[in-house]
């Protein structure tokens, strides 16, 4: 009797691990050897700024920019045209995030799956036809799982259909100026024509970073859908063993091979690695990973305070009053090799000729951050109050309020 009891609970305990292993390898999958940390690589073997081209990372292109200023800090081939896998849900992403924003609908909506949505391949949740799923969910599927099914499932809450979606995808990425990019679907599946570039992917990841409610899914190790039924890993092994990862998005099929789309930040460095055509995972981290630290071993953020130069009102003509108020726009992050040193400084720059009418929130002049006499950054100086164009009646208004008081 123990020995049935004993073989009946093995035999359960073999088939968890088996539904496990279904469950993480299909498509998207990560090896046993992707769970074996790469080492740290020593600041002294990484390459510096002006050796950059020795990081020999191997793969087909890769690029590597600062989130904050756009700025590129290395590439190779970034304009070389791939299919970029399941890379392609960043863009999937970016036009559900910015659907919740205009309000189009909330995350606690429920979705119903479509035959088509359920129809496809690769990485998935198995979502069946009529099955209901939360936006929620369906977003935490394609950040951790990269759920084809659910990725169309999203494309059709926002635009009615893929095809329908597909023609938002490129339309938006021409906005961002994406010029080497093509989407054919949602879901980043090999198709002829599907095709995108690391320069490009890094511009739709860097927009995608602006929702900073993304980073709520795209950092989670281990999660469960259906009531713990489904269960997440994320295919993006940095965000386990990478010191500061943050996101974003994996892709690996047989076009395309191993791709990521890799964020991290660092005492407010945020960098966006992005490495294409790897015959693995496991290559794919590692180069992905000595690229965020060439980033992170060469590059500072330094933050600096508003100039108190800054005057609390200017003088201006032709108006009801004769001075604005003013207040400093947002000081950015100023991006800076670790090696520079010396103090900034800033020169306050006025418009000329300020003449009413003026609104609130207009630009009325800039602050110029130097650094060793070079420019590095500049911020806003904006009206705090408007300022409404004298005109006769307005000036007799002033008269008779003068006489009256």
């Amino acid at each position: 009797m123990k020995l049935k009891v004993i073989l009946r609970y093995s035999l359960c305990v073999v088939l968890a691990v088996l539904c496990l292993c279904i469950n993480v390898f299909a498509n998207e999958s990560l090896t046993v050897s992707d769970y074996v940390d790469v080492p740290d690589w020593s600041i002294e073997t990484l390459p510096t700024i002006a050796d950059a081209s020795a990081l020999n990372l191997g793969g087909k292109s890769a690029i590597l920019v600062e989130e904050t200023s756009g700025k590129v800090l290395y590439e190779y081939e970034a304009d070389l045209q791939m299919p970029p896998a399941s890379i392609t849900k960043i863009m999937t992403l970016l036009l559900t995030m910015e659907a919740l924003e205009r309000g189009e609908f909330k995350l606690s909506d429920e979705a119903v799956c479509s035959e088509h949505a359920a129809s496809m391949g690769g990485a998935q949740i198995w979502l069946k036809e009529g099955e209901k799923m939360k936006i929620d969910d369906l977003v935490k599927a394609v950040c951790i799982k990269s759920a084809n099914d659910a990725a169309v499932l999203l494309a059709e809450i926002v635009a009615g259909s893929e095809d329908a979606f597909v023609n938002l995808m490129n339309a938006r990425a021409a906005e961002l100026k994406m010029t080497n990019t093509t989407f054919k679907n949602a879901s980043g599946l090999d198709a002829e024509g599907h095709l995108s570039t690391a320069r490009d992917i890094a511009i739709m990841s860097r927009e995608l970073m602006r929702h900073p409610k993304i980073f709520e899914y795209t950092k989670i190790w281990m999660d469960t859908l259906r009531d713990g039924q489904t269960e997440l890993v994320n295919t993006n092994k940095l965000i386990r063993f990478y010191k500061g990862a943050t996101g974003l998005k994996t892709g690996t099929t047989d076009g395309a091979g191993s791709c990521v789309s890799a964020t991290a930040e660092r005492d407010n460095l945020s960098l966006i690695a992005v490495v294409m055509g790897y015959p693995d995972s496991k290559s794919r981290n590692a180069s992905a990973k000595k690229l965020l630290d060439f980033g992170f071993a060469n590059y500072k953020i330094a933050k600096p305070e508003v100039s108190p130069e800054i005057p609390k009102s200017l003088n201006v003509t032709k108006g009801v009053e004769k001075e604005l108020l003013i207040k400093s726009g947002e000081v950015p992050k100023v991006l800076l090799e670790k090696n520079q040193s010396g103090d900034i400084k800033s020169r306050v720059e006025i418009n000329e000729n300020l003449e009413a009418p003026i609104k609130k929130g207009d630009n009325v002049g800039r602050v110029v951050l130097t650094l060793n006499d070079t420019e590095i950054a500049t911020y806003p100086l904006i009206a705090d109050s408007d300022v409404n164009k004298m005109t006769f009646l307005a000036a007799l208004k002033i008269i008779f309020t003068q006489i009256l008081s």
